[in-house]
């Protein structure tokens, strides 16, 4: 019997044991999904999926992107970008970094005024001469065959038949012969305007010969251009026969662009550069530049004079010329590709840090190839983007009022800049004020001034120790 109780006891406590240990269990489990749940309901909802390369593209659950990616969740952040300013906006730092968003700092500094034009090569227009007959006739010979042929100063150029110098040489002998100073005087005269030099006149008046070729020489070394006639051609005053050009010194016709006009004057070093002679550098000068603007390709023109001893430069060849101005003061700049220009508005977009952006105007000045000036928008230490920022400013421009965000700490007034004396303490609202928050043990009662004091409107009720 006793044997049989003892079972039965040992049988009871191991009931007892495993009905302790399920309800252990089952309390471990719950509270394993409890905190589960809770674990699970502490961590953010996604507002919506993104495109890596598409922020526009937006799906309200995750997949892939048209090009194929996994979208990228986007949260609600914790601080709402709104009380950053109008048109704020967050991005992740997985967005960031898969748009590529590079930024810039804008920073005090001066641009390199270098204009960067093209040109052609031209005669120096003063040393181009013109040859026009002043007689009418027949050109029984030419000496030059081709427009670039080279000349020197003295050589034949053509010979002409001309029944009027026939003429004016008779006339010289006639005043000859009547030994008459004056018409002698006379016939020389008209003989020099025909363009007949001394040498021949003074071999007229010794052989006393009239000549019926004449030959005309050059009258400067260069080259011939713009050759208008053959042998046999009958000619007459106005007539341009050919030009001769002076190739020591060429000129390069340059223009400008009119936002550049005002830092062109006559003076500034230049340099140019050929297609045709690569890795050679031409050194001269601007010599003038013209007063008139072109209307259609809104343009200056500007005139540079270059040495050409070797004769290398020709006319119409085309250059690119650097045009070096004068340095001016420092001031802000950006990076140029920095800058939205939408026609209407130019606008940049500030990092302002933890994934926020906005889109500021800006007002633009002077420009080189690397920066851009800022007269107004960004103040200097600022971060711009200067890649993606399209992207940003598309979001970000919707509700933007492009003004640029201001410290909120310069609107925190300094009382330790206040000026006291200038307050004007009889407009204080002291029934505003909480007098009983004073520490009157703080006051310097010994500097007021009681003879000020209107003792009449004193509550003495409320004074305690006053003998």
């Amino acid at each position: 019997m006793i044997s049989m109780q003892n079972q039965t006891m040992k049988y009871g406590l191991l009931m007892l044991l495993v009905i302790g240990f399920l309800a252990a269990l089952a309390w471990g489990l719950q509270n394993t999904n409890n905190e589960g749940t809770e674990n699970a309901n502490s961590e953010p909802e996604p507002l919506f999926w993104v495109a890596p390369m598409d922020p526009n593209y937006r799906r309200d659950e995750p997949g892939l992107s048209p090009m194929g990616m996994e979208l990228i969740p986007v949260y609600a952040e914790d601080g709402d970008s709104d009380a950053m300013g109008a048109g704020t906006i967050a991005i992740s730092p997985n967005l960031v970094n898969n748009l590529g968003v590079r930024t810039g700092v804008a920073k005090m500094g001066r641009l390199q005024n270098a204009i960067s034009t093209v040109g052609y090569v031209t005669y120096d227009q003063g040393q181009l001469i013109h040859i026009n007959p002043r007689v009418a006739g027949w050109v029984e010979r030419l000496y030059v065959q081709a427009s670039g042929d080279p000349v020197t100063r003295g050589e034949p150029l053509y010979e002409i038949y001309s029944p009027q110098l026939v003429n004016a040489q008779e006339d010289l002998l006639l005043a000859l012969n009547s030994n008459n100073p004056q018409l002698i005087q006379a016939a020389e005269d008209r003989l020099r305007a025909l363009q007949l030099d001394a040498d021949f006149i003074d071999q007229l008046k010794t052989d006393r010969q009239v000549v019926q070729h004449l030959v005309f020489r050059a009258p400067q070394t260069g080259v011939v251009d713009n050759l208008a006639i053959r042998e046999g051609a009958y000619v007459q005053p106005g007539t341009r026969l050919m030009s001769i050009g002076n190739l020591e010194q060429v000129w390069v016709e340059a223009e400008v662009f009119e936002r550049q006009a005002a830092l062109l004057e006559p003076g500034l070093p230049a340099s140019m550069k050929l297609d045709y002679l690569p890795g050679r550098i031409w050194e001269g000068e601007v010599d003038y530049v013209y007063p008139l603007l072109d209307a259609g390709s809104r343009t200056l023109r500007a005139r540079l004079r270059f040495d050409n001893a070797d004769g290398s430069l020709k006319p119409n060849m085309f250059a690119r010329v650097d045009i070096r101005a004068r340095a001016i003061d420092e001031t802000l700049l950006v990076p140029r590709e920095s800058v939205i220009r939408t026609g209407t508005q130019n606008r940049v977009v500030l990092a302002l840090g933890d994934g926020h952006f906005k889109s500021v105007e800006v007002r633009l000045g002077r420009s080189d190839r690397r920066f851009m000036e800022i007269l107004e928008g960004v103040v200097p230490g600022d971060r711009v983007v200067t890649s993606a920022q399209f992207l940003l400013d598309s979001e970000s421009s919707k509700t933007s009022d492009f003004l640029r965000m201001e410290n909120p700490q310069s609107e925190i007034l300094d009382h330790d800049q206040m000026d006291h004396d200038q307050m004007d303490h009889d407009q204080m609202d002291h029934d505003q004020m909480d007098h009983d928050q004073m520490d009157q043990d703080q006051m310097d009662h010994s500097q007021m001034d009681h003879s000020q004091m209107d003792h009449s409107q004193m509550d003495h009720s409320q004074m305690s120790g006053q003998e």
